[in-house]
């Protein structure tokens, strides 16, 4: 059962009616305090049911939603006239149809720049485990083999990110070069990585001021953009930060994979659909590449004990938790909850989507 607040799917003309498909927290009295408002929301602890979602949004004039719930052609003809404008608590907007919202003049509103700090430190974080093996040693614990084990000087040895005076240079390479991964490089720098390259998207205006500002700050040798041939051949450790969709589809294919380093270590925490798995659990299990730390899968969330990849002893694997920090999901949610108000009352979003330029 769902339940509601303020009111039932059937407002007053006079009134504006939201219908809240996902879990804002404690943000959601932003909207449910309100006395200009009727909000319908589903507070199951699970995905909203499309058929609730269908019932509730006739007659809405705001939609907020998350990455799991799908704003298309349906949805827009049962909400009906009134619907003005969509919020989804996420930076992805792949779930909604932006060409219907174009024919209806219905706004987006999204939650960027919020979560560049959260998902930059998971990014870190899963760089550490696969290359220092950090899930292969606790699963190590966890099943009670450490009483048994005998020590060995390489045993659990992985390549190390930060720099030595014995081993003085780490480049680190960048599919998807926006703020989070510029966020990530900066972290980096106190390991005292000494190369940046990146592949940029295709089209894309010369940066050399901007790398030369990024390489200037932080200290670095170089920052650079070379071709994805270069990126796979160079990089220790590879942070994958691309938007999904069919031009990056794949991109991080056999052919890519098999120009990696044995050292090189794949991280992603961009879109799972950017990566083969079948090509990238061969990888591992052959040894092309060390290893991969992923928040993305392009199966999720079809994961679990069976799916190659986690079957893999050096793939880390999470469950798209990049952006899970406390202080950022609270921020996101109230973000999401200014746009669709903004949108009810016909004003403009905090945070809206120009997606004029992308359909």
């Amino acid at each position: 059962m769902s339940s509601t607040a303020n009111s039932s799917s059937q407002t007053s003309p006079t009134r504006h009616k939201i219908v809240v498909c996902t879990d804002l927290g404690p943000t959601l009295p932003l909207l449910t305090e309100r006395h200009d408002i009727d909000v319908v929301s589903w507070n199951e602890p699970r995905r909203c049911d499309r058929a609730w979602m269908l019932q509730n949004a006739v007659g809405a004039s705001g939609l907020v939603v998350c990455f799991q719930n799908i704003v298309d052609r349906e949805v827009v003809d049962a909400a009906g006239p009134n619907l003005r404008v969509v919020s989804t608590i996420s930076v992805g907007y792949e779930h909604i149809n932006l060409k219907v919202m174009a024919d209806h003049g219905i706004q987006v509103g999204y939650t960027p720049d919020i979560l560049t700090d959260a998902v930059a430190d998971s990014a870190v974080m899963l760089a550490l485990m696969a290359t220092r093996r950090a899930g292969q040693s606790y699963t190590f614990v966890k099943d009670n083999q450490w009483p048994t084990f005998h020590w060995t000087p390489f045993a659990f040895c992985g390549p190390q990110i930060s720099t030595t005076s014995f081993s003085p240079t780490r480049t680190v390479g960048f599919l998807g070069f926006g703020r989070i991964a510029h966020a990530v490089l900066k972290r980096l720098s106190a390991f005292g990585v000494t190369h940046c390259i990146y592949t940029p998207r295709p089209g894309a205006p010369d940066q050399s001021a901007r790398d030369e500002n990024l390489r200037s700050t932080l200290n670095l040798v170089s920052v650079a953009p070379v071709d994805l041939e270069t990126l796979a051949r160079k990089s220790d450790v590879l942070f994958l930060l691309a938007p999904g969709g069919e031009a990056t589809r794949h991109l991080i294919d056999e052919s890519f994979l098999r120009l990696m380093r044995p050292t090189s270590v794949l991280v992603n925490n961009g879109r799972g659909s950017v990566v083969d798995s079948t090509a990238l659990a061969k990888a591992l299990k052959e040894g092309w590449i060390w290893g991969a730390g992923l928040d993305v899968v392009e199966e999720e969330p079809q994961v679990g004990p069976e799916h190659l990849l986690v079957k893999e002893p050096k793939c880390v694997v999470l469950p798209h938790i990049g952006s899970a920090a406390l202080e950022t999901r609270e921020e996101m949610a109230r973000l999401t909850a200014r746009n669709v108000l903004a949108g009810v009352l016909g004003e403009r979003l905090p945070v809206g989507l120009d997606y004029s330029r992308l359909i």
